[in-house]
């Protein structure tokens, strides 16, 4: 660099917009997007070791995917290179693999292009990347704003790990604005600068979850306001409205954006969800959708969704569409809005898709000779419910052709845009509306986004496959059922309490690739067991093994915090239940559970049930006392209801499901002698009975059962509490 081209640089740097000069550097700088960068999670493993695949990064504006390509840039040792697909093409390129191929002969060093908006390049550039990702020689890293599976080359995507950005939180976007008041170097750290609170909030909400507008208008009020005689630039509500007065909405009308809420607006009306419908409709609208195309799209659903249910419903939209056409924007909204209102209010039937599905009988059968005796007119017919997307569930597979469930965003859940009023028609729908918008308040099920995506590794799969699939039947069941309750995404951090086994160690890292699982364990030899296990996965799949008992686990785990905490059989025999929990819930993130399958030893099975004491009668009876007698106190006679009571003193909600089990159990002449041999650590069966039985005595029951249950094979009836554990709603 010659001194001219330096000086340039140092220019372009020092009048650069506050958002350019505020972009982080490290991982520890960065804000936000803890899902997908927090500590534990895949991505920031992978960039402190750097050991990176080809990327992804998928989300709206100014919520930091360039500045994560940055990062990596600052400390990777691969040489990095950067790109715009809007201004490079194939010749850039071109350029950059030959520049990757000297670096890896001459100095074995690899080589990563960065691309932004990566989705801007055509199919044949695209493909010009494509053998070069695939052989090694480039490590491509990709930044859009659009839903990569729809916009770039899908063999790049099945090669690629795809992380989602989602918009920045208003304490995320805070943490911005003062870091920007604060430094000293970069921002206006040098400078006394006031900002009100609710200019604070004003510039926090209209930017909307895009750090650089909130910048960009900090900026302008900063640079634009006058120092008053002290030297203070103090920032008032009205300066920051005057800096940002309209919030951007993402919005492209042949992108994501604008297929997305179309779907939301149609599933909303389709959900007899009239707030919802208000809420998507406005949306469009605001963001410059054409009317007309979206009273198309009524116009179709008041036939395919509303039908004969309401056969008033097409007169209506039709009606609402010439009155459009008639007034225009901005009076065409009432029109527009009441046909939304209409249709989401309207009873439902999609009995008119039976024309569908003997058109589509038709189509399949036209070239078929059916023989005169087969003739059926609904033979071969398929139902069709297409259109819903992941964890939709279709209102007219249920009861009423309704079932409650989220239609608005997560911050609007329970806001209420449509009050019916108790006039005509209408009065006889308010009831039913307002009944559905109570159920609505609690759906069940979240709807939560997943913010990462990867390509499937097919023989790591296969492995877990196999090696989850070696537990018995049972024990799959418990599993099974754990991880149904525990609702993981594939970011999210787990922590099984009791990996020896690795029941839930391996289920675990089947369902989260892109986050980490922490496999606490007991003994050095069930570590060295699991470490021999998992070798047959890469370094960074593999689990992360903790070697600590249950009461030293927050000092062994150094303060990571987890989205989930699983285990079997932790808490219900132990006797110090309490400081357990306590370590727990001092280990779990905000949003995360505990989930625990626990037997009830009051309810499990009984030893005397399995055999019986022909000689000795009196002995019989006095066995089963002193068996019964065991289960009335100490670590015996616990109840899931104290397990409440120790995470409800935790400010925790709990909630219990009680479930009946039976397995078929063959009798080894090791479990009698766990049975029947004393034990340090825990008092065994034979422990308890001579409480209450002579040594003689304790004798013959082992005798017998030897007898008749060794190398047999006998019904286990127990009961397994599956407990659910999160912070109680404040």
């Amino acid at each position: 660099m010659d001194l001219f081209e330096h000086q340039r640089q140092q220019l372009i740097e020092a009048e650069a917009p506050l958002a350019a000069r505020l972009r982080p550097r490290t991982l520890d700088e960065f804000i936000g997007q803890a899902a997908i960068v927090g500590p534990g999670r895949l991505l920031r493993r992978a960039i402190q070791a750097d050991q990176l695949s080809s990327l992804i990064f998928y989300g709206p504006p100014g919520t930091g995917k360039t500045t994560l390509a940055s990062i990596i840039a600052n400390t990777t040792l691969a040489h990095f290179i950067s790109i715009n697909a809007v201004l490079a093409g194939v010749k850039d390129i071109r350029a950059a693999v030959d520049a990757a191929q000297t670096l890896l002969g001459q100095r074995s060093q690899r080589t990563i292009l960065f691309v932004d908006e990566v989705h801007r390049f055509n199919k044949s550039q695209q493909d010009a990347l494509l053998p070069w990702v695939e052989n090694g020689t480039l490590i491509l890293i990709g930044a859009t704003t659009e839903n990569p599976y729809f916009e770039v080359n899908k063999a790049l995507v099945s090669r690629s790990r795809i992380f989602q950005l989602k918009p920045l939180t208003e304490n995320d976007l805070e943490q911005v604005a003062h870091r920007a008041l604060r430094d000293k170097e970069q921002g206006y750290g040098q400078k006394e600068i006031e900002l009100v609170a609710d200019a604070m909030a004003h510039l926090i909400n209209v930017a909307n979850g895009d750090a650089r507008a909130l910048l960009n208008a900090l900026e302008l009020a900063v640079e634009t306001t006058e120092p008053d005689p002290e030297g203070k630039i103090q920032i008032t509500l009205a300066i920051a409205e005057a800096s940002i007065q309209r919030r951007a909405i993402l919005y492209d009308k042949e992108g994501d954006a604008h297929f997305d809420t179309i779907s939301a607006f149609i599933k909303s009306m389709r959900g007899s969800d009239p707030d919802a419908a208000l809420y998507w409709l406005a949306r469009m609208v605001y963001a410059g959708e054409d009317p007309h195309y979206i009273l198309r799209r009524m116009v179709i659903f008041a036939s395919e969704d509303v039908g004969l249910a309401d056969p008033q419903a097409v007169g209506v939209v039709m009606a609402c569409a010439q009155a459009f056409d008639r007034v225009g924007l901005p009076e065409g909204q009432y029109p527009l809005a009441q046909s939304a209102l209409y249709l989401a209010a309207a009873p439902k039937s999609n009995s008119v898709l039976g024309y569908f599905d003997a058109l589509s009988a038709v189509e399949k059968e036209r070239e078929m000779e059916v023989p005169n005796p087969l003739k059926d007119g609904s033979r071969d017919v398929r139902r069709s419910v297409g259109g819903q997307g992941a964890n939709y569930k279709y209102p007219h597979a249920y009861r009423d052709h309704w079932v409650a469930q989220q239609y608005l965003p997560d911050n609007l859940q329970g806001q209420v845009f449509y009050l019916p009023s108790d006039q005509g028609w209408e009065a006889g729908i308010a009831a039913q509306v307002l009944r559905r918008r109570e159920a609505q308040l609690d759906p069940g099920e979240s709807m939560s986004d997943l913010v990462s995506y990867g390509p499937v590794n097919h023989a790591q799969e296969r492995w877990l496959q196999r090696t989850i699939g070696q537990a018995g039947d049972h024990a799959a069941e418990v599993r099974d059922r754990i991880f149904s309750l525990t609702k993981l995404q594939r970011h999210h951090v787990v922590l099984d309490l009791q990996a020896r086994t690795g029941l839930l160690t391996w289920e675990a890292l089947r369902q989260v690739p892109e986050g980490s699982v922490y496999a606490c364990v007991d003994s050095e030899q069930a570590a060295q067991d699991l470490k021999t296990q998992a070798s047959q996965l890469s370094e960074l799949q593999r689990p992360i093994l903790v070697q600590a008992d249950l009461l030293n686990l927050k000092s062994a785990l150094a303060d990571q915090a987890f989205d989930a905490i699983l285990g079997r059989n932790i808490l219900m025999g132990h006797r110090q239940q309490s400081e357990i929990a306590a370590q727990l819930v001092s280990l779990l993130q905000p949003t995360g559970r505990i989930i625990l399958a626990e037997n009830v030893p009051s309810q499990s099975q009984r030893l005397y049930e399995l055999v019986d004491l022909p000689k000795e009668p009196g002995l019989y009876d006095r066995w089963v006392a002193a068996e019964e007698s065991l289960y009335n106190v100490g670590d015996l006679a616990a109840t899931p209801e104290g397990l409440e009571q120790v995470f409800n003193a935790l400010d925790f909600q709990v909630t219990i499901d009680l479930e009946e089990s039976s397995f078929e159990l063959y009798v080894t002449p090791k479990l009698l002698e766990r049975w029947f041999s004393s034990r340090a650590e825990r008092l065994s069966y034979r422990d308890r009975l001579l409480e209450h039985l002579s040594e003689g005595e304790v004798g013959e029951v082992r005798s017998q059962m030897t007898q008749q249950l060794l190398h047999q094979t006998v019904t286990w009836n127990t009961q397994i509490a599956y407990i659910s554990a999160v912070y109680a709603a404040k």
